[in-house]
């Protein structure tokens, strides 16, 4: 029995392997995704035109409708927010806070979270809102 021992190159590529490899990581990102930063507070947003992507953070402040306060999902005061937010900073470093206020919310508890944000030494905060469709 006679073999052909030459060297040809190979003229059919599988791209099965391939395929499912690019198919898995495609799940993965789109699994990944999912998993934005969402506090279970319920907040409906404002809506503005140019609205930027927001940083991701795990210091977030929500502000429901009902004017009640929550640091991720444990409820704050707003008179014991300041001391709250200035024992997480010193905990951790607090490089941005996010600020998740409902779209009924009036604009004086919005500027007393954000003065008692800053008398714990947070200096920079967003605002975050929701794209809105022209």
């Amino acid at each position: 029995m006679k073999f052909d021992m030459t060297q040809k190159p190979i003229s059919v590529f599988s791209f099965s392997s391939l395929t499912d490899i690019v198919m898995l990581l495609l799940i993965f990102f789109m699994l990944t995704s999912q998993f934005a930063l969402q506090t279970g507070v319920k907040v409906k947003l404002p809506g503005a035109k140019n609205n930027e992507q927001t940083i991701p953070s795990k210091w977030i402040v929500s502000i429901t409708k009902s004017n009640k306060i929550y640091i991720g999902k444990k409820r704050v005061e707003l008179r014991s927010l300041a001391s709250e937010l200035s024992k997480s900073a010193k905990k951790n470093k607090i490089e941005n806070l996010i600020i998740r206020a409902d779209k009924r919310v009036s604009v004086d508890i919005l500027i007393k979270v954000i003065d008692s944000a800053k008398s714990a030494g947070i200096i920079k905060f967003t605002i975050e809102t929701e794209k809105k469709s022209i």
